[in-house]
């Protein structure tokens, strides 16, 4: 067979997934369009995920299914996606530690951008380091001298082994040259509700996830891993202030299967980029402490190359394994 009509069949297959994708245009019935969720129902990215759905199914005129697939580090939801077909009625609505650091985990390790077409990025956030309120500390600075003091008495807790909070507490203590206990949990509620208590005494993790107890006065913000412009982030110091070179932020993106054709990608892509701007969106994105920031496919991938060289540094400098 020649290259001239292996072009024409690949050219051909596009066309077809792209006609299928839009032939509610023609009056057919539309098409669902299914959006798979790697976390339970009412988390933050669930509550991204669900708003910014509603806004493409209403510029692409097809209804979003939202299908939460909770657990197993992201693999089972990874799974839902990449065995669907690549035509753009199945994606994944991912965090950046979903892609960039737990595959890297994975037995054999997984090369994500073989698996997943990138569609683009929606929204970035920083995580925020809160501490128990039966500590002494109440600034960075301070925190960091304790560690200094008291060599591996310093416990930081996080979701589990090799999440994002995770990661970014062991890139925080190799910026800040201290010695510190990492406490894994089985989920960001227990270790919250341990943090509280004061049996563990720092973590890393959205805003959302501790502002109750934070206004209860059980736990205190200390520091932001990124800029924001966010609402709720405003006043919170930059850890980079105390601690030169340090920062990471969290993002959140939708994916395809491998092989998604170019043209359904733009046209989510644009309904993506068209729900950015609705004012609705917007409020309820930074409520969550969230960041509107755009990235095309292109800038996506690039991202995702960067930020995976820095996760499997750390991994591999850590020593972090899944059992």
């Amino acid at each position: 067979m020649t290259s001239m009509h292996i072009g024409r069949r690949g050219f051909l297959a596009s066309a077809a997934a792209f006609a299928a994708f839009g032939a509610q245009a023609q009056g057919a019935p539309p098409v669902p369009i299914r959006m798979v969720i790697p976390f339970a129902a009412g988390g933050a990215t669930d509550v991204l995920g669900r708003d910014l759905a509603k806004a493409m199914g209403a510029t692409l005129g097809q209804p979003f299914v939202i299908e939460n697939a909770g657990g197993g580090a992201g693999v089972p939801a990874m799974q839902k996606v990449t065995g669907s077909k690549a035509d753009g009625s199945t994606l994944l609505f991912a965090a950046s530690g979903n892609i960039t650091a737990q595959p890297l985990l994975q037995k054999p390790r997984v090369d994500i951008l073989t698996q997943l077409t990138p569609v683009g990025m929606i929204a970035t956030a920083p995580h925020v380091l809160v501490v128990t309120a039966k500590m002494p500390f109440k600034t960075l600075a301070e925190l960091v001298a304790y560690a200094k003091a008291h060599p591996g008495q310093l416990n930081f807790g996080s979701a589990g082994i090799g999440g994002l909070a995770h990661l970014g507490t062991e890139l925080f203590a190799r910026a800040a040259q201290i010695d510190i206990k990492h406490v894994p949990y089985r989920g960001a509620s227990a270790a919250t509700t341990d943090l509280a208590s004061g049996q563990i005494h720092a973590m890393f993790g959205t805003m959302p996830s501790f502002t109750g107890m934070v206004q209860n006065g059980l736990l205190r913000v200390i520091g932001l891993t990124a800029p924001s412009a966010a609402a709720p982030l405003k006043g919170i110091p930059l850890i980079s202030n105390t601690v030169r070179g340090f920062g990471y932020k969290s993002w959140n993106a939708i994916f395809a299967p491998a092989g998604a054709p170019a043209p359904v990608v733009a046209r989510l892509y644009a309904a993506m980029k068209k729900a950015s701007l609705d004012p609705g969106v917007a409020q309820r994105f930074e409520e969550q402490g969230v960041d509107i920031e755009l990235a095309d496919a292109a800038e996506l991938t690039d991202m995702i190359r960067r930020e995976t060289g820095l996760w499997d540094k750390v991994i591999r400098e850590a020593n972090i394994q899944v059992n």
